[in-house]
């Protein structure tokens, strides 16, 4: 019998799906238009919404490792920021707060109205603001490495929101400096790699994308509007304390030089009823370098805590006063530990 090549790729595809209980096309990335901009986002499972926001050059591929495991219970949501992976990278507003509105809109057009939002790095800055900005529409927080918790930032990230550096970046994707950068790998592993240790391979591989001119810009619109010479611009610690009442579990690993690791129990300090979990020898990206073991501390997050109850007296209670009410009870299921 003749078997063609669609018929061939079929069969495989049943047989993933068979071992798996995954359908491969189940990450694929879709599209919507909002505001006349197409967004990627990959969307798959059923159940309570879970919200997946990545970090500034990466997408929503980041996620791949983790989103599978949770379908079978959850609904899980990982889009491309405005300016990243597959979504449009037009001249627009890349500040914290439009990609926060950028996230609502989005959901708006899925027909979700409330999630508990996993933010990595600049989306963990993304998640806080989302948290702050639409309170209503927020159960949890759970910021893995996150911005937005004090000024400590990688000084490349610092080196690349100067002045100038429009001419510089798109060098990375000429083939003399992916050649260089090839045979510098394993030196920079050696040495430390910038501090990047076994996130290197993976920072390189997304940023290389930086010499196209489209996500160069848009890449350097973001990352000025969070970072200059002297570190991290934006900070919520005067607002974390709006995180109360919101079960919150913060995802740090001890090696992290991009956002220091040393912002995790500042972090924890700030946020009334947090959960800390400390991530030892993990980098930037403790999903990537542990992904079990995250898996199990938010399965565990997500099964001990309640989802928010937005409550707006208690909400302008707490603006009024800077600070959580007397006699407020603490979320319940939130434990801080390592």
């Amino acid at each position: 019998m003749l078997v063609t090549g669609r018929c061939w790729a079929g069969w495989v595809r049943s047989q993933e799906t068979a071992l798996t209980g995954i359908d491969p096309d189940t990450f694929d990335l879709r599209h919507r238009v909002i505001h006349g901009y197409r967004r990627a986002y990959r969307m798959a499972g059923r159940g309570p919404a879970l919200l997946f926001i990545h970090g500034i050059g990466d997408d929503s591929s980041t996620w791949l490792d983790v989103l599978a495991s949770l379908t079978g219970e959850y609904t899980v949501i990982a889009p491309d920021l405005l300016g990243h992976g597959g979504s449009d990278k037009p001249r627009a507003d890349y500040s914290v707060a439009a990609y926060a509105c950028g996230m609502r809109d989005l959901l708006a057009t899925l027909d979700i109205d409330r999630v508990t939002v996993v933010g990595h790095s600049l989306g963990g800055g993304v998640a806080m603001q989302f948290a702050y900005q639409f309170p209503e529409r927020c159960e949890r927080l759970v910021l893995v490495s996150s911005g937005g918790v004090g000024p400590g930032v990688h000084p490349l990230l610092r080196l690349a929101a100067a002045p100038g550096t429009d001419l510089m970046l798109p060098l990375l994707g000429t083939p003399p400096v992916r050649e260089a950068l090839r045979h510098l790998s394993s030196l920079l592993r050696a040495t430390g790699g910038f501090g990047l240790g076994e996130d290197l391979d993976y920072v390189v591989s997304k940023y290389v994308r930086l010499a196209e001119s489209p996500s160069r810009q848009a890449f350097l619109r973001t990352l000025r509007a969070v970072v200059d010479w002297r570190g991290q611009v934006v900070n919520m610690l005067d607002r974390s304390y709006l995180t109360k009442g919101i079960p919150t579990m913060l995802v740090w690993g001890t090696r992290d030089h991009v956002v220091p690791s040393a912002h995790a129990s500042i972090a924890h300090e700030s946020m009334p009823g947090s959960r800390l979990e400390i991530f030892e020898g993990a980098g930037h990206f403790p999903h990537h370098t542990s992904p079990q073991r995250f898996l199990a501390v938010l399965r565990d997050f997500l099964t001990h805590t309640r989802p928010a109850q937005h409550n707006v007296r208690r909400w302008r209670r707490l603006l009024r006063t800077g600070r959580t009410p007397a006699g407020t009870p603490a979320p319940i299921g939130i434990s801080s530990g390592s």
